[in-house]
């Protein structure tokens, strides 16, 4: 592996609304992308370039953009800071070596703040924390940093002084920057030399320890994530800014890559062009790619060709025809490539790691039945750039359902499929999405035999697992008794056919083991044991039974102490549990968890409840079991195993 030319490959991530996009505007401006600056409130900002982005303030989609400073590179991705687009920060944590994340100096670290920490702490990317707002008015920077110390990490280093803070006429001092002013904060050098084992027995030994010995440290200490630096500024007053870019190239790592490897490289991000067709964004970690190279697509599970490769430069792109190991580029000519796919080998030390999980299934459809072709195209194109939407499309029932993250994200859904693809979409009600698990241990049988040709004889047992075990799957039968390549068949059927149980919900936390069954030298086809896989499982479930799972949440409310009253009575009407609340400064923070079922509008009735001033912050905890009487079943969705005449029937194509 070796260093490229300087390249930094570098995610800006943050809570909605903790102004990361306006210091990405910020950064294009001082590095001369933009000769003005937006701003995300009168909806000019740049990297905000969707319609609904710009009318709701909001970041939708990822945004990427390249500038240089300091004679570096800086390929930058602008990522959505709303929880319901977490997807989306999912697929572009695995192209990124390192990340800035934005605490709002008045909010303080929230609830998808930690998320993110904990995601860039399961990829091992180094994470530099920039304090935005510290101008706004009532800001308590000492409050702030016991905040931060308590939920990141203990390990963070501020690097900067602030004077004056909440107000716009905030003063910082870079402590770090100043050589003569640099053993006046003795505490923040021991911090970095206590992390330096040769460092330290220099400074025990009374060697002075230079401004460079230390910042080297310092970078070391960042990039193997044993310290994190903690900046502050203010992008609405254009404080810090500079001072951002210049640590950015002091501390980040260059990317790293080898173009005589063979390919590897991530597609972060998938659009759709009307002349061009998909284009692929994609950080490429090894090999070179160049226009017209034929090249594997994990996704598609085939080769494709490249038509065209272009760079970003600024917010630009300009066609190049090569992409070098390090560097980000935009991919034409790969005609079913989705987000999250791998052209050519992957990196098991990239893979995607999960920020939430969509909670809601919806059904979709079109106002003007006229329309539904369309709009069947139009989800399709959607689910290749944002997979997460899982469409399910029952074509004999002409229904369409999605999963989705939360209501917000229902609302930019319906406004893109009406403003990029001309339809007026229309949604059913939203449904929480349970999950099922065997009430006991039990066994599922079926002998497929008739009619021939066939021959498929399956005998499962079936057990309850622990919570959060998923699906286990073993075999004891030899291949005497059922061939390879017919058990290959069995393990591949075995998470479709638990995709919807007695109650219509996904099947988790149990273990399958095949115990005996049986093929045919003439009639067995793969089919034979897909088909009967389905029939004893579902069979075995509907004889066993299933208890339901639901879906709960973490929570925090922030309220004023005469409150509390009032909204302990509620959560208790809501199924919740909560830990002894916290009083600071005659408000009180009440932490436990939730049934989503019960809280979809809670943020709203909690408003009512406090008058306005009540701030309710959630996310995916766990799946829980449900108590009897409170979960609800949902139809099965296509054709269900337990009409066995029937499923043989549709799995055999016989059925119209």
């Amino acid at each position: 592996m070796e260093a490229l030319s300087k390249i930094i490959n570098l995610g800006i991530l943050a809570h909605v609304d903790a102004g990361k996009t306006s210091i990405t505007e910020h950064l294009l401006f001082k590095t001369g992308v933009i000769k003005t600056l937006g701003s995300v409130d009168k909806g000019t900002s740049q990297t905000d370039w969707l319609p609904i982005e710009k009318e709701r303030g909001i970041s939708v989609r990822a945004a990427s953009a390249s500038f240089v400073w300091n004679n570096t590179q800086i390929n930058l991705i602008d990522t959505p800071g709303h929880i319901d687009f977490s997807a989306e920060v999912e697929r572009v944590l695995p192209a990124l070596d390192a990340v800035i994340v934005v605490v709002s100096a008045a909010e303080g670290v929230q609830s998808h703040t930690e998320t993110i920490w904990q995601a860039a702490a399961a990829l091992g990317l180094p994470v530099l924390i920039f304090v935005n707002k510290i101008d706004r008015d009532g800001v308590d920077l000492l409050r702030l940093k016991e905040n931060m110390n308590d939920l990141l990490n203990q390990d963070l280093i501020f690097i900067q002084r602030v004077e004056a803070e909440g107000s716009q006429y905030a003063k910082l001092y870079d402590l770090l920057e100043n050589k003569d002013a640099l053993y006046a904060e003795s505490a923040l050098a021991e911090q970095i030399i206590s992390g330096d084992n040769q460092l330290l027995e220099q400074y025990l030994n009374g060697i002075t320890v230079n401004f460079d010995m230390l910042l080297n440290a310092l970078r070391m200490q960042f990039q193997s994530r044993h310290i994190f630096p903690v900046l502050f500024g203010s992008a609405k007053f254009d404080q810090g800014i500079e001072t951002l870019l210049n640590w950015i190239v002091r501390l980040m790592p260059l990317a790293i890559g080898d173009y005589e490897k063979p390919l590897s490289g991530i597609v972060f991000k998938v659009e759709h062009d009307d002349r061009l067709g998909r284009i692929a964004s994609v950080r490429l970690f090894d090999g070179t790619l160049r226009n017209r190279d034929n090249i594997f697509v994990s996704g598609m599970q085939s080769m494709a060709k490249v038509s065209q490769i272009r760079k970003l430069i600024g917010l630009k792109q300009v066609e190049t025809g090569v992409l070098l190991a390090g560097d980000i580029g935009v991919v034409t000519g790969l005609s079913d490539v989705k987000a999250g796919d791998w052209l050519g080998e992957a990196k098991s030390n990239n893979l995607p790691v999960s920020l939430n999980t969509a909670l809601l299934t919806i059904q979709v459809f079109p106002e003007q039945e006229a329309d539904y072709p369309a709009l069947v195209s139009a989800l399709q194109q959607l689910c290749d750039e944002d997979p997460a939407l899982d469409l399910l499309w029952l074509r004999d029932e002409r229904a369409l359902h999605i999963r989705i993250m939360g209501f917000i994200q229902l609302e930019i859904l319906q406004a893109i499929l009406l403003e990029r693809f001309k339809i007026n979409a229309q949604f059913g009600e939203a449904q929480v999405i349970y999950k099922e698990t065997p009430d006991a241990a039990g066994e599922g049988y079926d002998a497929y035999t008739m009619p021939k040709p066939c021959w498929a004889v399956v005998h499962f047992k079936i057990e309850p697992a622990a919570s959060g075990s998923g699906v286990v799957y073993q075999s004891e039968v030899g291949v005497n008794d059922i061939a390879g390549k017919y058990q290959n068949e069995i393990e591949r059927a075995i998470p479709l056919a638990l995709q919807q149980g007695p109650h219509g919900w996904e099947l988790t936390d149990l273990k399958i083991t095949l115990m005996a069954g049986q093929d045919h030298v003439m009639h067995s086809r793969p089919g034979d044991f897909s088909i009967a896989t389905h029939l004893a499982l579902m069979s075995g479930l509907q004889q066993i039974g299933t208890r339901l799972l639901e879906p709960m949440l973490s929570y925090t409310i922030t309220a004023p102490e005469i409150y509390l009253g009032k909204i302990i009575s509620s959560l208790t009407q809501m199924r919740a549990t909560f830990e002894s609340p916290e009083i600071i400064k005659h408000n009180c923070i009440i932490s436990g968890n939730i049934p989503l079922a019960t809280s979809m509008d809670y943020s709203v009735k909690l408003l009512a409840i406090t008058g306005g001033k009540g701030k309710f912050a959630s996310r995916f905890s766990a799946y829980a079991e449900c108590p009897k009487g409170e979960g609800k079943s949902t139809p099965y969705r296509g054709v269900s195993p337990l009409d066995r005449s029937k499923f043989i029937l549709k799995a055999r194509k016989a059925l119209q």
